[in-house]
């Protein structure tokens, strides 16, 4: 299966993914502040049921085809590249909000809420990228079975996910009041996510095609 060193590499890369704001970020912690963390946590298994659909449709055969055609894996290394850089720019550009700033939602039942959370992952551009451009990246025919390997990468990224939104969850509302009188901290984690993004895309951009 795929080495320590790789498999760090890429929760690495899931963390930093999963910390730059998006769909998901945003929702949950709008949900979290104004309705309390049970209901943060019951959208958040939404999103992560969500996860679960983007995991199956990659490691049953999707990853495999564009591995098997050497114009696509390069056209998505690029992409992937691409896709970093864009994150990167994201959080380095001058006036980029802050997910901690949330809008606010109306109440909704447990059942509305978890089908939010669903939809909301389900048709995140952030998660789709994810998965088309950098998942790929990491797996290598020669391991053996692809389905596996592509399973292994997707269970990471979810539980990489799910630890860090559950503690968006549990403290979202102190960390946004914290946030909201240090803007200065808040400037540094942005700088800092944006660099490290960077240098990831060019990981991926100097990354060869594995046999």
């Amino acid at each position: 299966m795929i080495s320590l060193t790789e498999w760090l590499v890429f929760a690495g890369a899931a963390l930093l993914v999963v910390l730059t704001p998006g769909p998901n970020m945003i929702y949950l912690v709008s949900r979290s502040v104004c309705q309390g963390r049970r209901d943060g946590f019951i959208s958040l298994l939404g999103v992560i049921a969500g996860f679960l659909v983007h995991i199956l449709a990659a490691a049953a055969g999707l990853t495999a085809l564009l591995l098997a055609v050497p114009l696509a894996y390069e056209l998505l290394k690029w992409a992937g590249a691409a896709y970093l850089l864009w994150l990167a720019w994201q959080a380095l550009r001058p006036g980029a909000s802050s997910p901690f700033d949330p809008v606010p939602l109306p109440p909704d039942t447990p059942l509305r809420l978890f089908a939010m959370g669903f939809l909301t992952n389900l048709l995140n551009p952030k998660a789709a990228l994810f998965y088309l451009s950098i998942f790929p990246q990491f797996i290598e025919p020669a391991r053996g079975a692809v389905f596996f390997q592509g399973l292994l990468l997707g269970l990471t990224q979810m539980s990489v996910s799910f630890t860090v939104n559950l503690l968006i969850v549990l403290s979202a509302a102190g960390v946004s009041r914290w946030f909201g009188r240090r803007p200065l901290w808040l400037a540094v984690q942005r700088y800092v996510m944006g660099l490290v993004l960077a240098g990831l895309a060019l990981r991926l951009a100097a990354e060869q095609r594995r046999a």
